[in-house]
């Protein structure tokens, strides 16, 4: 945790991710139930990807064929358009993250009464968003859960299974980095219980 014990004049600020299938956005409904205010960056894009967006222009001219007539931008067509394509993808990441990074900076700013803020981010680590936060959550599961959570998804398949697992940090290594785990296989009780002991541990250091 980089500054829990530090005097602060605006919220905790918790990091949630995870590997896809572990379970992350379930846990991020937990505190929201809980009256934590949650920052989903995944929504975020899908606001920006939405007709009017602020992305669909430039991911326009970026990749022509993943945008509709109406200006949404089709995220299936977009993932195959970059997947292989390093430079392609840089070029994407270089669009979008700066637009999640300034939506998220204005709910901090919404949010700044409140003792504690979710920021739930898929790449945290990958994008180097570990370091706007107090302290990171990896939600986790064993990989035989995992690949069947996420197989049982319409549309997905071995391949786009892998494909999305070699663009995200291995989940040991999230682990590792991580100041708090939750490990989802142990059901909805455990996780909830997990997620009411990380609330009381973190409101109760912050100072005020």
């Amino acid at each position: 945790m980089s500054s829990a014990n530090s005097p602060r004049d605006r919220p905790v600020i918790l990091g949630l991710t995870g590997s896809i299938g572990m379970g992350k956005s379930a846990t991020a409904a937990m505190f929201a139930a809980r009256g934590v205010p949650v920052h989903d960056a995944d929504a975020a894009v899908h606001a920006l990807y939405a007709a009017g967006g602020e992305a669909g222009p430039a991911i326009g001219s970026l990749v022509p064929e993943a945008v509709r007539a109406d200006g949404s931008v089709d995220r299936n067509a977009l993932r195959v358009a970059v997947l292989g394509d390093p430079a392609r993808l840089a070029a994407l990441e270089a669009i979008v993250h700066p637009l999640v990074q300034e939506r998220s900076r204005a709910f901090l700013a919404d949010h700044a009464d409140a003792p504690l803020v979710l920021l739930d981010i898929p790449l945290l680590f990958e994008t180097g968003a570990e370091e706007r936060c107090d302290a990171i959550l990896v939600v986790t599961a064993p990989p035989q859960v995992q690949r069947a959570r996420v197989l049982a998804r319409p549309g997905m398949d071995a391949a786009a299974l892998a494909a999305i697992l070699a663009k995200q940090m291995p989940d040991e290594e999230k682990r590792a980095r991580a100041d708090f785990t939750i490990d989802t296989s142990l059901g909805f009780a455990h996780a909830e219980r997990e997620v009411d002991a990380l609330i009381a541990r973190l409101t109760r250091e912050s100072p005020g």
